[in-house]
């Protein structure tokens, strides 16, 4: 979480779903004049749409490389989005609020963040950006400020470049204290067009998305607080 200001061009490896956050983030990364190089995960995910909408985003601001990661997290299961259980629907508020939804991924962040640490190793880059967000998150545990704050600690004990001391590692998450609308608010400011991002977590073969899920209703709320309409496509 190092916001230590860095030459122009310095290359940053950027998670990116092709969802709202992560779109605003790597808009944030290039804005800030890091040379991106994004990284986007088919990990046994419900369906392709949003590893779709990756591909377009990181055409559209100008990742210098962007890399699909093919891991099974199918195997474990263990979530909403990895197995055949039922994606929760039409949930309020309160009920979002509490407890670790079924469709938190155990230890997705930690093997994400493995892998862009890894990218980064190779790149010589110091740099990683995620886009977690721990204002409006749905409960689950690896979004948290103290989670981002012990994996840098971590990779900073775990690096040939940091242990040498050539290579430090920041993990950048810019949008951890935002509020969805103030997300939104950023990204319309940086020229992200949110009709290409994907947040659905059960969308349909047509990549509609189904505007009932948790995502769906934050996403929904949070445009509706900001005074706009919602651009994505909604079943």
């Amino acid at each position: 979480m190092d916001a230590t200001p860095v030459a122009s061009g310095a290359p940053a490896v950027v998670l990116l779903s092709g969802g709202l956050d992560s779109t605003t983030l790597l808009a944030y990364a290039v804005k800030a004049g890091f040379t991106a190089h994004a990284l986007t995960f088919r990990y046994g995910q419900r369906h392709a749409v949003e590893v779709d909408a990756a591909r377009r985003i990181a055409r559209r601001f100008g990742a210098r490389e962007h890399i699909v990661v093919d891991i099974d997290l199918r195997t474990f299961g263990g979530s909403a989005l990895t197995s055949d259980e039922e994606v929760p629907k039409d949930r309020s508020p309160d009920e979002m609020r509490v407890g670790i939804p079924i469709t938190y991924v155990p230890a997705r962040n930690t093997i994400f963040l493995s892998y862009a640490l890894a990218w980064s190793e190779v790149l010589g880059a110091s740099e990683i950006f995620i886009g977690v967000n721990a204002v409006d998150y749905s409960g689950y545990p690896d979004c948290r400020p103290e989670y981002v704050a012990a994996y840098e600690r971590m990779a900073n004990l775990a690096t040939r470049g940091a242990v040498e001391g050539t290579t430090p590692v920041h993990i950048r998450a810019p949008l951890l204290d935002l509020a969805k609308p103030e997300i939104i608010r950023l990204g319309l400011e940086l020229g992200v067009d949110y009709a290409m991002t994907s947040s659905c977590y059960d969308p349909t073969p047509e990549g509609e998305a189904c505007g009932r899920c948790d995502a769906c209703r934050l996403r929904l709320d949070a445009f509706a607080r900001v005074g706009t309409q919602d651009p994505a496509r909604y079943a």
